[in-house]
């Protein structure tokens, strides 16, 4: 019988991406929330966190795609 050797880190590394570009999706409609709500009258706090929360995604997305691409370290 064979067994399947399941590379782990490889995996968690497809998951963290996944996981990375929800986050980019879920950010990016809160970023055109806040500019509507910013439109109707809305503090400009609502654009100064959608935007750092935006740019902080992406980042995560782009480390964890980066981290892809390498492929394992050892």
């Amino acid at each position: 019988m064979t067994e399947a050797i399941v590379d782990d880190v490889r995996v968690t590394n497809r998951i963290s991406a996944l996981i990375s570009a929800f986050g980019v999706l879920a950010s990016g409609m809160l970023f055109a929330f806040a500019v509507r709500e910013y439109r109707s009258g809305a503090s400009a706090l609502w654009l100064v966190a959608a935007s750092a929360i935006f740019l902080s995604a992406s980042y995560t997305l782009v480390r964890d795609a980066r981290r892809l691409r390498t492929g394992p370290t050892a």
